[in-house]
C-alpha cells in the first residue's frame, strides 16, 4: 500500500538527518506527486538495506540518491507512453497494455498507478497531448509569412497529422475515446488541439469569435481524422483535399457574416443578437506557474 504523505503540492525541503554524517542534507525536490516521489525512495532505502546490512549508512544514501534522482529527473509518464506505444496497435488502450508498458519501462507500479491513475486512458491523453506539442514546435519552424491566414490553419491542421508515425494508434484512441464514458475528454482534446493551432497562429479574439473559431475548427479537425483513418491515397492525398474543402466551406461562413454586417437592412435586424453576442468574453488566460492557484487584480 502506498504511503499518502502531505506536503505542499509542488516544491518542499526534505530533511534527512543521516548517522554517521557531520551535517545535515536538504534535498529539494519539486512534483506534483510528491508522496510518490518519497515513498518511493524511501522503499528503495528498505529493500537495498535488508540486501547489504553492513554496509555504511552515508555510503548507501550517497550511491541511492544518486540513482533516485537520475530515475526521477526522467518523467514516469514519458517513459510509460513510449513504452506502451508497440502494444497500443495489438491490445488499444487498455489494462494489458498498460500492465506491459509497466513491465518493459521498468517504472515502480505504485509509480505507474500514481502518475496514471486512469491506466492506458491516460497514456492515451498524455499521447494525444505530445501530438500536440509537436504539432506546435513543427508549425514554428514553418515561414507563414506568404501564406494567407486560411492557408496557415490547413498547414496547422496537415502538421498535427503529419507527426503521427502509426494510424492505427490514433485508431485505437478515436475507439477508446467513443465510448460514453470517455466521450467528454476526447472532445476536450479536440479542442485542445483547436485552442493550440490558434492560439500559436496569433489569435487575438476575446469575445464570443474565440469560441466560434476553436469550435468550427474544432469539427474540421475530427472530421478531417475520421478521413484520414481511412484513407489508402498516396501521400494521403485525399485527405489533404478533403481539408481543403471543408477549410473552404468555414470561409464560406465567413464570408456570409461579412455580408451581414455590410448590409444596412441586415444589421439593423442583428443589431439585438450582434449585442448579445458581444457580451461574451473569451475566457481569462493566466500565466502558467508552479503555484497551484491564481490571483486576478480587482477592476476599476
Amino acid at each position: 500500500m502506498l504511503l499518502e504523505l502531505h506536503f505542499a503540492e509542488n516544491a518542499f525541503a526534505l530533511q534527512l538527518f543521516l548517522q554517521g554524517t557531520k551535517r545535515l542534507i536538504d534535498i529539494v525536490v519539486a512534483n506534483t506527486n510528491l508522496h510518490v516521489v518519497v515513498t518511493t525512495f524511501l522503499d528503495r532505502v528498505a529493500r537495498n538495506c535488508r540486501k547489504w546490512p553492513y554496509i555504511k549508512v552515508k555510503d548507501f544514501c550517497r550511491v541511492s540518491m544518486t540513482r533516485w534522482m537520475e530515475d526521477y529527473m526522467t518523467d514516469p509518464k514519458i517513459t510509460l507512453l513510449d513504452a506502451a506505444l508497440p502494444h497500443v496497435p495489438f491490445d488499444g488502450w487498455s489494462p494489458a497494455t498498460f500492465k506491459a508498458a509497466i513491465k518493459d519501462s521498468g517504472v515502480e507500479p505504485t509509480v505507474a498507478r500514481a502518475v496514471c491513475p486512469r491506466g492506458a486512458v491516460d497514456l492515451a491523453v498524455a499521447f494525444h497531448q505530445r501530438g500536440d506539442d509537436e504539432m506546435v514546435a513543427a508549425l514554428k519552424r514553418e515561414d507563414l509569412s506568404e501564406m494567407r491566414f486560411r492557408d496557415r490553419v490547413e498547414r496547422a491542421v496537415r502538421l498535427r497529422l503529419e507527426v503521427v508515425e502509426d494510424k492505427e494508434v490514433v485508431r485505437r484512441g478515436t475507439t477508446l475515446f467513443a465510448l460514453p464514458v470517455y466521450a467528454p475528454e476526447g472532445a476536450k482534446l479536440i479542442w485542445g488541439t483547436a485552442d493550440r493551432i490558434w492560439d500559436t497562429l496569433g489569435d487575438t479574439s476575446t469575445d464570443y469569435n474565440w469560441y466560434t473559431k476553436r469550435a468550427t475548427l474544432s469539427g474540421v479537425y475530427s472530421s478531417t481524422v475520421i478521413f484520414w483513418l481511412g484513407d489508402t491515397s498516396e501521400g494521403n492525398a485525399a485527405t489533404w483535399s478533403f481539408l481543403e474543402r471543408r477549410i473552404d466551406d468555414v470561409m464560406q461562413i465567413e464570408k456570409v457574416k461579412a455580408q451581414v454586417r455590410k448590409s444596412p437592412t441586415l444589421s439593423k435586424l442583428m443589431a439585438g443578437p450582434n449585442w448579445l453576442l458581444g457580451q461574451i468574453k473569451a475566457p481569462a488566460r493566466f500565466p502558467k506557474g508552479d503555484f497551484p492557484g491564481s490571483w486576478t487584480a480587482p477592476r476599476d
